[in-house]
C-alpha cells in the first residue's frame, strides 16, 4: 500500500493508494486515474479482480413459493423471489443441487448443524460436542488462500446473530458447526463478526500500529474517519478528473454515512437496558437496518478490494429469532416445523421473502457501484440460499440456492437451470472458483463442474 505522496507513477494513480490520518487509513475504489497504471503492470496484476460472496438464510424455504415452475428463460416470480425480479438478467435460479454429506448418514438428528457445517464445504461434519470438531476446508477459504497475498484480508466473515463456538446447539453438535460457513481447515471454524463498528474499524482504521489509542480518541472525540484523512483526500483531488473527482466524493459520502448510522445506532443501544453480553454496541435494532449496514461495509469493502472473499450469515443455522417488524413475534425455525398448518407456512414464508429483500439491497448497491468499465456486481459472484429445502422436513436436496452477478467472466442471467437430481452443490462451488481465477480439483464430495452457467 502507498501514501499519497508516492502514489502517482508514469503519470497515474497507484491502485494500492491509501489516505492517512491518526489511527485512520482509506483505501481508494477504482478511478480512471488509476487505469494507465495498471496497463504497465504484469497481465496478471491487470487483469480486473473477481470476488465472491457467499449469503446464508438458515431453516430452509417453502419449496412451492421459492422454485419457479418452469425452466430457461421467462420464468414467473415466486412470492419470494419477488424481490429480486429487477435483477433478472443478473441472476440464476439453480435447482437439483444436493448437499447428500447434510444428510444423517447414520449420526441421528441434528441436520441444522449439519447444514451450516456443510453448505460451503461438503464434508460431513463429526457429531461431538467438545474441543474435536471435524468438517472440511471451505470454498471461500480455498478462495482466500490466493487472495489473501493481493489483499489486506483474505477473507471477511459477517453475520447478524451472535455466535457461539463452544458447547452444544444441536442434538450433540458443537455450536461450531452452526455458528458459521467459514472453514480455514477441517478443524478449524472461522467466527462471524456481527458489529458494524468492529468491522468499520477494521477497515478503516490504521493497519500500521495495533494500538488502540488514536482510535479511541477520535471515537471519544465524536469525530469522523474523514476528518483524519481530509488533508490528503483534499490533495488527491487536484490531481484528479472530473468524473474521479465525483466518484472520490460518492465514496467518501458512503463511508460518512455508514458512519452515522453505526452512531445513531450507538445511540439507540445506550438507552436500551438490557444484559451486557445480550447485545455488542452499535448493533441495529431491526434484522432490516443490520442487514443493510453490513451490505454497504460488503461493498465498501470490495469496491476498495480490501478483500475478495465474504460469507455473510443473515442468521445461524436453526436461528429461532423473531420478525416483529414484518409482524411475526414467532420464532423462525418455530414456525418452519408447520406440520402443514397454512398460518405457519405463511408465517415462514413471508421470513422467507424479507431474507431475500434484505439481499436485493446488497444486490441493489453492488449494481450501481461502478468499477472500472463494469459494475461491482458484475465482478461479483455473488450466491444466496440455504443448505436445508423445507425446514419441515430437514432435508438436503433440491436446495435452494442463486447465483446473482458475474456477467464480466461470461455468467448468463435471466435463466431458471435444473441439473440433474443429486448433483452435488460442490460442483458449483468448484466452478464458482474456477471462473474467479481459483484452480481446485476437489472439494468435499464434489464429482465434476456444472454446466450451462455461461450458456443460453
Amino acid at each position: 500500500m502507498k501514501s499519497l505522496r508516492n502514489a502517482f507513477s508514469n503519470k497515474a494513480l497507484d491502485r494500492r493508494t491509501l489516505l492517512r490520518g491518526l489511527g485512520a487509513t482509506l483505501a481508494l475504489p477504482f478511478l480512471d486515474s488509476m487505469v494507465p497504471a495498471i496497463a504497465a503492470t504484469t497481465q496478471a496484476a491487470s487483469k480486473a479482480p473477481v470476488r465472491m460472496a457467499f449469503c446464508y438464510v438458515p431453516n430452509g424455504i417453502i419449496p412451492k413459493d421459492w422454485l419457479p415452475t418452469t425452466t430457461g428463460r421467462g420464468f414467473e416470480f415466486t412470492p419470494t423471489l419477488k424481490p429480486l425480479e429487477a435483477y433478472r438478467e443478473d441472476m440464476l435460479v439453480l435447482s437439483n443441487l444436493a448437499q447428500i454429506n447434510g444428510r444423517a448418514l447414520g449420526d441421528g438428528a441434528g441436520d441444522h448443524a449439519r447444514a451450516g457445517a456443510t453448505w460451503l464445504t461438503g464434508a460431513h461434519p463429526k457429531k461431538t460436542e467438545g474441543a474435536d470438531i471435524h468438517a472440511g476446508i471451505s470454498a471461500d477459504q480455498v478462495a482466500a488462500r490466493l487472495h489473501e497475498k493481493e489483499t489486506q484480508f483474505g477473507s471477511l466473515e459477517l453475520g447478524l446473530e451472535e455466535p457461539y463456538l463452544a458447547g452444544g446447539c444441536d442434538s450433540g453438535y458443537s455450536c461450531a458447526y452452526t455458528n458459521t460457513l467459514s472453514w480455514r481447515g477441517p478443524t478449524t471454524p472461522n467466527p462471524v463478526e456481527i458489529s458494524p463498528r468492529a468491522i468499520f474499524e477494521r477497515l478503516f482504521g490504521d493497519g500500521e500500529t495495533t494500538d488502540p489509542a488514536a482510535r479511541l480518541k477520535r471515537m471519544a472525540q465524536d469525530r469522523s474517519v474523514l476528518d483524519f484523512v481530509r488533508g490528503d483526500a483534499s490533495r488527491l483531488a487536484t490531481g484528479l478528473g472530473a468524473r474521479d473527482k465525483s466518484k472520490l466524493d460518492e465514496y467518501l459520502e458512503a463511508i460518512r454515512d455508514i458512519e452515522r448510522r453505526i452512531q445513531k445506532a450507538e445511540q439507540q443501544s445506550a438507552t436500551i437496558k438490557m444484559p451486557v453480553m445480550e447485545r455488542p454496541v452499535g448493533i441495529p435494532e431491526s434484522f432490516e437496518e443490520h442487514a443493510k449496514i453490513m451490505a454497504d461495509l460488503m461493498v465498501i469493502a470490495f469496491q476498495t478490494d480490501m478483500t475478495r472473499v465474504i460469507t455473510f450469515m443473515m442468521a445461524r443455522e436453526g436461528s429461532n429469532r423473531s420478525y416483529r417488524e414484518i409482524g411475526i413475534s414467532d420464532g423462525h425455525h418455530s414456525v418452519t416445523h408447520h406440520q402443514n398448518d397454512p398460518e405457519k407456512i405463511a408465517k415462514t414464508q413471508k421470513i422467507n421473502e424479507h431474507h431475500v429483500k434484505s439481499f436485493a439491497y446488497l444486490v441493489k448497491r453492488m449494481k450501481e457501484t461502478q468499477d472500472g468499465d463494469a459494475s461491482l456486481l458484475d465482478r461479483t459472484l455473488l450466491l444466496y440460499g440455504s443448505s436445508i429445502r423445507e425446514g419441515n422436513v430437514h432435508d438436503h436436496h433440491d436446495l435452494p440456492l442463486v447465483l446473482v452477478g458475474g456477467k464480466a467472466i461470461g455468467i448468463k442471467g435471466g435463466r431458471h437451470i435444473r441439473y440433474k437430481e443429486e448433483t452435488p452443490m460442490n460442483n458449483l462451488l468448484i466452478t464458482m472458483l474456477d471462473k474467479s481465477g481459483v484452480a481446485v480439483e476437489k472439494l468435499g464430495d464434489a464429482n465434476g463442474k456444472v454446466d450451462q452457467l455461461s450458456e443460453v
